[in-house]
């Protein structure tokens, strides 16, 4: 718990922190308060949230500037999310309407970038969480069959099935037929839930048919289960975050970057951090990710259904940063590409 004057102290902190890049000293923030406290005042105040773990001195004789501690505790406590000016959000809004539906992520990243200087990223959609719209079946030889998905959004995935001969393509088409039937609107999951009731129905009714539609979407889904595309991290830039002071350092860029290319582990900390669905904010020590170190990751999850998602998307930049603006543009950026997915 804090005080009114250290809450207030921490509060003008970490502002100036995000615009001057460089330690605050006391002098500073006694012209930056609304209320008029001498420099040897805010030393005392200083040297608490010191105690406290919520401010450090860089160097010896340099101003003060926020731990992760102290970060933590101001977007805790003190962030309320910017709303977004008008131009920015229809700007947004047409960059998304023009992108082809294949593209969406990477526009969606890019706009990312571009609006908050950081490393905007998205984390690519799951075909078991897409809503599918179409099905084709199409004969490749006598032992393959291919297998295509559309989804609402028109992004075909393809996948190869082995099949000798059991069905000409004239077979084919009408199986596809009746299970499109069964597609459009549903998830792959919920596709595979509705097969399997029916199968009983199938063998009770000795439906020849509605049997061959069940015996080979079950394989057509089963390989799509199988051949899943893992999840990919998308960055489209990284030129924005070089102009950050933190990132001068070509070792410290290195070590991000290097620790953005092992994508595996950031998709560990984003499931992690978005348990509780919103936008979340998680810091490098957070998330004991070396090359994170003194940085920080704003994400949330994209598509309609909180409990099954299609993705994720966000900025990892400094922990200094602007987090009521970033906040905004991600909630923003999540709730526009989700509108553009399932529209």
């Amino acid at each position: 718990m804090l005080t009114e004057r250290q809450a207030a102290v921490l509060r003008v902190m970490v502002k100036a922190y995000v615009g001057e890049a460089a330690p605050i000293a006391s002098g500073t923030l006694a012209n930056l308060l609304p209320v008029n406290v001498s420099s040897a005042s805010i030393r005392s105040v200083l040297a608490e949230l010191a105690e406290q773990g919520l401010v450090e001195k860089p160097h010896a004789s340099s101003g003060r500037i926020p731990t992760e501690r102290g970060l933590r505790l101001f977007v805790n406590s003190f962030v309320d999310a910017d709303e977004l000016g008008a131009y920015e959000r229809r700007t947004i809004v047409y960059s998304l309407d023009a992108a082809d539906v294949g593209s969406v992520v990477n526009v969606a990243s890019q706009l990312l970038s571009e609006c908050t200087h950081q490393l905007g990223f998205v984390v690519t959609p799951r075909l078991d969480r897409v809503v599918l719209q179409h099905v084709s079946l199409v004969r490749l030889s006598t032992e393959r069959l291919l297998v295509v998905f559309v989804s609402q959004a028109g992004t075909a995935y393809r996948r190869v099935i082995d099949d000798e001969w059991l069905f000409s393509q004239l077979e084919l088409d009408q199986i596809a037929t009746v299970l499109n039937e069964r597609v459009v609107g549903r998830t792959l999951r919920e596709v595979r839930d509705v097969l399997a009731g029916e199968a009983e129905a199938a063998r009770a009714r000795a439906d020849r048919l509605l049997s061959d539609v069940i015996e080979l979407g079950s394989r057509a889904l089963a390989a799509s289960a199988e051949g899943d595309e893992p999840m990919d991290l998308v960055i489209a830039s990284r030129l924005a975050l070089l102009n950050q002071p933190e990132f001068q350092d070509p070792r410290r860029v290195q070590e991000l970057f290097a620790a953005v290319e092992t994508k595996e582990r950031i998709l560990e900390v984003l499931d992690r951090m978005l348990s509780e669905g919103g936008v979340q904010v998680a810091f490098g020590d957070e998330v004991d990710a070396p090359g994170l170190h003194r940085c920080a990751l704003v994400a949330t999850h994209y598509g309609a259904d909180e409990d099954a998602p299609l993705g994720t998307l966000g900025v990892i930049g400094p922990s200094r940063m602007d987090y009521a603006r970033v906040i905004s543009l991600v909630g923003f950026l999540s709730h526009a590409v989700t509108d553009k997915l399932i529209a």
